[in-house]
């Protein structure tokens, strides 16, 4: 008996281990990516600061819904260290969102993924929105397929901050 409660402890310990030290996180593709406004840049180049990637269409009702809110968290964190990167998918008109984020004024990166590369590079991205919060080595921290609890998300973003 005394046995198997060591034998669970070692795996809760293990457990404990992986989640706080990262151990085991995966890390976000190395992908490149152009800005709306033609300025080339990469994840890579991100390192050192906690970054949302958000994937997300000006057709998707969810999409706008939650806008507001990632406005709201880059405002908020920004001059911390956190940077949103906002990639339209590729089904997504161009115009549309030039004018989306002339409109709303979104204060953080927007890129068109025109040809699916960067939505294939994040495991095959088909539903919007789809965010992944990565730590500053680029690790991914949690993926959310649909609105984020944006509860959650704030506290995630302070301890990613804070490490």
């Amino acid at each position: 008996m005394k046995t198997r409660y060591l034998g669970i402890g070692v795996v809760l310990a293990a457990i404990l281990i992986i989640t706080y030290t990262g151990f085991g996180k995966k890390s976000a593709p190395e992908v490149s990516f152009s800005t709306i406004e033609g300025k080339t840049s990469s994840l890579q180049a991100m390192r050192g600061q906690v970054v949302l990637v958000n994937f997300w269409a000006t057709s998707c009702s969810g999409c706008m819904q939650e806008m507001p809110e990632l406005i709201k968290l880059q405002q908020k964190y920004g001059p911390a260290g956190y940077k949103t990167l906002a990639i339209a998918m590729s089904y997504d008109i161009p115009e549309y969102i030039q004018n989306y984020r002339q409109r709303t004024e979104l204060p953080f990166i927007v890129s068109h993924d025109k040809d699916g590369s960067l939505a294939k590079s994040f495991g095959d991205v088909a539903l919007t929105p789809t965010s992944f919060l990565l730590d500053k080595n680029g690790k991914i921290l949690k993926q959310y397929v649909g609105i984020p609890d944006m509860n959650e998300l704030n506290q995630l973003i302070q301890g990613a901050l804070k490490s």
